[in-house]
């Protein structure tokens, strides 16, 4: 984004800011409970913007004074402090712009949502069931740098390793802001452990980023509901094939199914496939919503479809190249432990066309 729009956007913030601080003189928790609190809200949101773009100026007129002092400096070891200084303050410069640009993004709805992380092997056979569980740790790896909690909710794993499928749960601040671009098929470029010959194979992985949404979001007859009971198979505990405890639902009306067998219990097992299938009904009724509004978005970066080639990992090359934005990192070692920052970064800023 350029100065002028960026400038344009915090005096609209400014602007808003002052307007809160003005009316939330006027207002009491007693009198309106939650008026206060969401205009409290939106108020420490500003707040924070504001507190950024002074940092980011104060950045600013350092980078000048301290340019200003290499015209003058005339000895070398001085000359070299006041460069290291300068390249320090570019760097700090540069993490803050993007963090003011992601805090300027306007909010989606779903954005505090908490989320259903689904990972599928695709094309590729046992390749794509290791890459699957690649993606899974990176996952886990992301959600423990940002504090979030992460609960297996339903897995098959595959004989040699990795997983068939798993499902888990994300909750925590902003999950669903920061991963809803996660949905697609990833494609993996490498030489699997299991080929003699040293040919690259590739394979496909699908992600499923469902907001988790509440029962009165999402309104299921019961009518429209198959509800089957089965002997859980595979890894879960002494007890988990001795009893008809996991569970398959069919919504008939648009044929989803989800099965669970993680728990013991048949009753928390119904509870869990319900949440999983709201998700991705959910899901179903805003990708339909969007598609209504696809030419009028058309320059966003996708839509998320999990038809839609998203992300190619090029272990040869050490490259992970995101479509979308036909942008590529060159650490994809690191980004499998979970260093997805940038990418996520960059996703979120082309999203809002700030370039535009």
């Amino acid at each position: 984004m350029d100065d002028q729009r960026l400038n344009a956007k915090l005096s609209a913030v400014q602007n808003e800011f002052i307007d809160l601080e003005n009316r939330l003189q006027g207002l009491s928790y007693e009198a309106d409970p939650d008026l206060y609190l969401q205009t409290q809200k939106r108020y420490a949101e500003l707040k924070e913007i504001i507190h950024l773009a002074h940092k980011l100026n104060k950045i600013r007129e350092d980078q000048k004074s301290l340019e200003a002092m290499l015209k003058e400096e005339s000895q070398s070891e001085i000359l070299e402090l006041i460069n290291e200084e300068i390249r320090n303050l570019e760097a700090e410069k540069n993490r803050l712009e993007i963090e003011l640009l992601r805090a300027l993004l306007p909010e989606d709805p779903d954005d505090n949502k908490d989320i259903f992380l689904e990972i599928r092997a695709g094309t590729g056979g046992d390749e794509a069931c290791l890459f699957a569980g690649d993606l899974f740790r990176c996952y886990s790896k992301f959600c423990d740098n940002k504090g979030w909690k992460l609960d297996v909710v339903d897995f098959s794993e595959n004989p040699i390793g990795g997983f068939k499928e798993i499902i888990a749960s994300i909750k925590g601040q902003k999950v669903y802001k920061h991963l809803k671009f996660e949905s697609g098929v990833h494609r993996v470029q490498r030489i699997p452990k299991t080929e003699a010959s040293g040919r690259i194979h590739t394979s496909t992985v699908t992600v499923a980023v469902l907001p988790e949404v509440e029962e009165k979001d999402v309104v299921i007859d019961p009518k429209d509901l198959k509800i089957e009971s089965f002997r859980a198979s595979g890894a879960g505990g002494q007890y988990v094939n001795t009893t008809d405890s996991a569970v398959r639902i069919t919504h008939l009306p648009t044929g989803l199914v989800v099965s669970i067998q993680d728990e013991r219990s048949q009753h928390k097992n119904r509870e869990k496939a319900l949440k999983v299938l709201r998700a991705k009904l959910y899901e179903k009724q805003k990708a339909e919503t969007e598609a209504q509004i696809k030419e009028a978005r058309r320059k966003q970066v996708g839509t998320g479809e999990r038809s839609e080639k998203i992300r190619t990992y090029n272990f040869p090359q050490n490259r992970v190249t995101d479509h979308r934005i036909n942008k590529s990192w060159h650490n994809l070692d690191l980004i499998l432990e979970g260093e997805l920052d940038e990418i996520i970064d960059s996703l979120l800023l082309e999203s809002e066309n700030f370039d535009h």
